[in-house]
Formats: structure tokens, sequence, C-alpha cells
């Protein structure tokens, strides 16, 4: 039975991921109901406040819901909600035997939704998958269990490390078949941030275009210390049904702050000092706003503070087959930097990708304490 319930399981893993950047800020979660090795249920949970993963497979399993084993990529919750328990919905059904790939880490279920099972008589198991279930919902875990969002770092350079040349030209390092793999993430982060350097610089949209045309469009954040952002850019004037949300110390000019909120801008302010945006306030704060990943594509000011700042889950390191050159052009982390080979960040479980001439690495970031 173990290689069926591998089967069964990844089966759960793949309706699930169909949600991806529609969920949040719940899990992506996918139900298979199986009876005699048969499938007679599957369901996603398709968008927060609608019916969960287990509900869906179920009403499709009907009767046939009554002895069979259900496999499911996250632990079903046990909590009322914007929907009901889904450990009630199991038990009403007559569901026989469980299999979890992975606990919940929300401490209103965390385990309680696999006792309840238990105590109702199932059998119950969990741990089947754990690791593709758990990258799976990273944005989540990271958001559920410290508050702050999931934040990845998008980055395109040549390959003597160049983000732009020496006039501050950037467009285009990478080819179409790159950008159109930045155009699928941002479809599934909640939020793109960029510094005001980048606004004033590139004029982007930070909308997300898709050949097919399903794309949506993620939140955008610019971290503007002084309310710089010109009222005729992109990131105000574009049509889009996302927010645009700049983030502004304390002392940004109040005429400038009312201009942009006049714009259609949400404005957060945010503490700081030496003249700059506190990253990390700025991460909570978008956290209180369910904002749960975050993909960055500022410049070497806002990546060498992300950095600095320990703020950095995971990495997407475009490689360009260009030899830019010149001492003064940026590099793609600026800053500091580490005072020692010992102060530098791991990056680990490095993957990659090839998108016409150009390569892709993703790696996830050894932050300092963890």
């Amino acid at each position: 039975m173990p290689n069926k319930d591998r089967h069964f399981m990844q089966m759960a893993l793949e309706l699930a991921a169909r949600a991806a950047g529609r969920t949040s800020p719940n899990p992506m979660v996918g139900a298979v109901v199986v009876r005699n090795g048969q499938v007679v249920g599957r369901g996603y949970h398709a968008k927060a406040g609608t019916p969960h993963a287990e509900v869906h497979a179920l009403r499709e399993a009907g009767e046939l819901a009554r002895g069979a084993t259900m496999y499911v990529t996250l632990e079903p919750c046990c909590h009322r909600g914007r929907t009901g328990p889904c450990t009630e919905a199991i038990i009403q059904a007559g569901i026989k035997r469980v299999v979890m790939a992975m606990t919940d880490p929300n401490p209103l279920v965390a385990g309680k939704g696999m006792q309840i099972l238990q105590d109702s008589g199932l059998q119950v198991e969990c741990g089947l998958m754990a690791e593709e279930a758990r990258r799976l919902n990273e944005f989540f875990i990271k958001y559920i269990t410290t508050g702050m969002p999931f934040v990845a770092l998008k980055t395109a350079m040549s390959l003597d490390g160049k983000i732009a040349t020496a006039a501050g030209e950037s467009k285009w390092i990478t080819g179409p078949e790159a950008r159109e793999y930045v155009h699928r993430l941002r479809d599934r982060y909640d939020a793109v941030l960029v510094g005001i350097g980048t606004v004033l610089a590139d004029n982007p949209s930070l909308t997300t275009r898709l050949p097919e045309g399903a794309g949506r469009d993620p939140v955008r954040v610019i971290v503007d210390s002084r309310a710089r952002t010109p009222v005729n850019s992109r990131v105000l004037t574009q049509s889009s049904a996302a927010p645009t949300i700049i983030a502004v110390l304390p002392e940004a000019p109040p005429e400038r702050v009312h201009v942009l909120r006049q714009a259609g801008a949400e404005i957060i302010t945010v503490p700081g000092s030496g003249g700059m945006v506190d990253l990390r306030n700025l991460m909570r704060e978008l956290a209180r706003r369910e904002i749960t990943s975050l993909l960055v594509e500022g410049g070497a000011r806002v990546n060498g503070s992300l950095v600095l700042g320990n703020l950095v889950d995971k990495v997407y390191w475009f490689i360009a087959p260009l030899l830019i050159g010149g001492s003064a052009a940026p590099s793609p982390v600026g800053g500091e930097g580490a005072a020692s080979l010992r102060d530098a960040l791991p990056v680990e479980k490095i993957t990659w990708q090839r998108f016409g001439k150009d390569i892709c690495l993703e790696g996830y970031v050894q932050r300092r304490g963890d």
C-alpha cells in the first residue's frame, strides 16, 4: 500500500497547486478520496472564504466516502472560521482512514484536528511527502508561524555581476523567456516590492502580463522615504485591481503624502533611521494586511538592506550571457556587505532552470539565527 499511498498523495499535491497565488492568507490544500483503490472524490481549496479541499472531495464522493481513505496535503481544520471545521465533515461522511502530509502550523489547529479524528475512531497517518507539502505552502508556513511574509529576492545580472550599465541602462539584461517567468512569479506572490530608485529610473508597471492573459496583479509596494513617487508614474496610473502601497517615513513632506493619496496610493507611515524606512517594521505591517508573500524586484540598495536585515527567505537569480564591465556599474546587492566570508549568508537547496539564453538559480537563504 505505501506506493499507492504516495501515488494518491502526489495527486492531492497536484490538485492543491492548481490554486497557486489564489488562496492567501490560507494555505493551498488538495484532497483525494479513495475507495477500493479507486478515486471517488477530488477537491482543492480554490480561494479564501470558499469550501476547503476536503469538503469538495467529499461532495464529489457522496455515499462512496463511507469506509474510504482520504489523502490530504494538510491536517484538516477543526475550528470554525469563514467555513466550518473539516474534521466534522470527514467524520460525518464516514471516512475510515485519513493520510495527511503534514500537521497544520496554525496554532488554531496544530495537531488538534488529527486528535479529533483519532478520538472519533478514524485511522490517521501523518508525514507522507511532508517535505513536498512544506515546499508547496512555504508562504503560509512562514506567515502563520512568524507573523512575517515570505520574502523572495529576484534579480537579473550579467555574467560579471552587473544589474545595469554605469549609465543606468538595465532594459533588458535577460531575454523574453526569463521575463515571462518573472510575470508567472508575480501571479503567485501576494505583493511585489521595489524602491523609489527603481520607480524613478525605470517607471515600471509591476503588473502581471502573461501570454494567455489570465494573470493576477500583485499588490505593488514602493519603499519611498520622502514620498517622491511621481503622480504620473505607471504604478499609480495603470489600470489594475491591485492597490499601490507607498511606505514613507513619518517626516515625509505632508504635501507630497497628500498628493499621492489623491492619486490613489495607500500610504503606510513606517519609522526608520538614517533617512530610510525600517524594512522589518514594513514587513510586519504588510503581514497585518494579510500579505503572506513578497517578491522583491528592487535595486542594489533595497536588496542590500533586506539582506543586511536578515529578511530574505529565497532568491531567484537570473544570469544572462553578457559582460557589461565598469567599476561604477551596480551589482545586485549593495550596502556595506559582509565584513568577512564567515558573515556571508549561505544559499542552499539550489535548483536551476534555463530560459532561452539565460539561466535562473533558485535557492533558500540560510538566515542568521536559523
